[in-house]
């Protein structure tokens, strides 16, 4: 049941190198454990994380060599397969026609034929395949317009197998003048191609690290407290691993996990096929600091209204609790899910909004006395993003501004015009779920 784990572009390999410091490290209690059975039986029911011969589930992808060069030593350990890194000479330009469609003088051996090769050689080495985990950007051109193509190409090949995409969004600001086009036609992909989409924006990621840091915030930005793009994609990672790490809920008897996590997480927070974007917070503390407490720090980065003043609503949370304090949770378990309830704003709708797993390990922090709460809600504080999205990307269209870059690139009128359309039913969607 292991996924397989898609790095696509900058962003997604940087998330990703983070998020594998992370899972494989030996200290981890199971770490050694799953991956000696996952080579002992030769199975990927073993360790997750690992295919049968040990090596690592990863896909590594990139138009440009710079990020993933640093892998190449991990190559060398043993612990990726080499044929899993395609590289390409030429970047993409921030520019998602360019990222989908690829260069025009690319044949068979273009850098979305190869990917899609070692992709079906990766499902060929398991018992079973289950689903694939993408990581990428909203803005590049490699991670929003070939992570597209990917999503796209991976759901008419494998249709039974999920897709969880993990999905950075970009600073409202400064980063590409494309970036609003970019962020609209890899939404409306992954709103059509994708069975869950973990969206981190930069913006909120930077805002919620401060707070829980306990960091004043500043209103001159040259003041602001000094929080690494490096941190920002530990912190997603670390989100990634409160959520997707093995939890003793899921493991067998024998205590091997079957790499349920990924999937359990969409059946448990995406009760409405059409309503997958999920938004994601985390604490992490050492000592005694209760869970209560914890869940008042995380509540109190979460948005409330919408800039018309509507209440944002849950169709469904997920709460993970892990540390060796974790069984005091259960025990407090009552009151803490009826806080997040309120805290979230659940629908009334759904009879069963909540769910909460527990593990011993706290893999965020291996410390003896820390313990993280990761929560993952189906919020609809989400619609307001993608308005904003909408919003812009439409100004600018009706402006002309940049098309001709798509249109030179192989984008057509059509796809423009069935984003806007998909993304408005998405706002439409969420609006309605909190009128039911």
């Amino acid at each position: 049941m292991s996924a397989i784990w898609l790095q696509i572009g900058q962003c997604g390999n940087q998330v990703g190198q983070e998020w594998w410091k992370l899972v494989t490290n030996e200290k981890a209690p199971n770490s050694t454990l799953d991956r000696y059975h996952a080579i002992k039986i030769k199975s990927n029911d073993g360790y997750p994380f690992y295919a049968p011969d040990g090596k690592l589930s990863a896909l590594c992808v990139d138009s440009e060599p710079k990020v993933v060069r640093s892998l190449l030593r991990e190559v060398k350990s043993g612990s990726f397969r080499d044929s899993n890194i395609s590289l390409g000479l030429r970047g993409r330009g921030n520019n998602w026609a360019l990222g989908y469609h690829g260069l025009q003088r690319e044949d068979d051996n273009s850098l979305l034929h190869r990917t899609l090769d070692s992709f079906r050689k990766e499902v060929e080495r398991r018992d079973a395949y289950s689903g694939v985990v993408l990581l990428h950007s909203l803005t590049g051109g490699t991670g929003s317009g070939l992570g597209a193509h990917l999503c796209e190409s991976i759901r008419e090949e494998f249709p039974m197998g999920y897709i969880l995409s993990v999905t950075v969004a970009p600073h409202q600001v400064g980063e590409s003048p494309l970036q609003h086009y970019n962020s609209l036609l890899c939404l409306s992909w992954l709103q059509r191609y994708a069975d869950g989409v973990l969206l981190f924006h930069n913006d909120d990621v930077l805002r919620r690290m401060q707070v829980l840091s306990g960091k004043k915030i500043n209103h001159a930005p040259a003041l602001q407290p000094q929080i690494s793009l490096s941190d920002m994609n530990t912190h997603i990672a670390s989100c990634l691993a409160g959520l997707m790490y093995p939890v003793s809920n899921l493991r067998t008897q024998s205590a091997v996990s079957i790499g349920l996590e990924p999937w359990e997480l969409l059946r448990t927070v995406c009760p409405v096929p059409t309503t997958k974007f999920l938004y994601t917070s985390q604490v992490n503390r050492r000592g005694t600091a209760s869970w209560d407490s914890m869940l008042s720090s995380i509540v109190r980065t979460l948005p409330r209204h919408s800039p018309t003043g509507d209440v944002y609503q849950s169709t469904a949370v997920l709460a993970v609790a892990r540390g060796n304090r974790a069984e005091t949770f259960n025990c407090s378990l009552q009151p803490v899910m009826m806080k997040m309830k309120q805290g979230y704003g659940c629908v009334s709708w759904n009879s069963h909004p909540l769910d909460s797993w527990t593990d011993p390990c706290n893999i965020v922090d291996l410390m003896s006395s820390s313990h993280s709460l990761t929560i993952c809600a189906n919020h609809s504080s989400v619609s307001d993003y993608i308005q904003r999205v909408l919003e812009k990307a439409q100004t600018m269209y009706d402006a002309h501004a940049y098309l001709h870059w798509y249109w030179k690139h192989g984008c057509e009128e059509e796809d423009f015009m069935q984003a806007f359309e998909i993304l408005d039913s998405v706002v439409k969607e969420y609006i309605a779920a909190g009128d039911h």
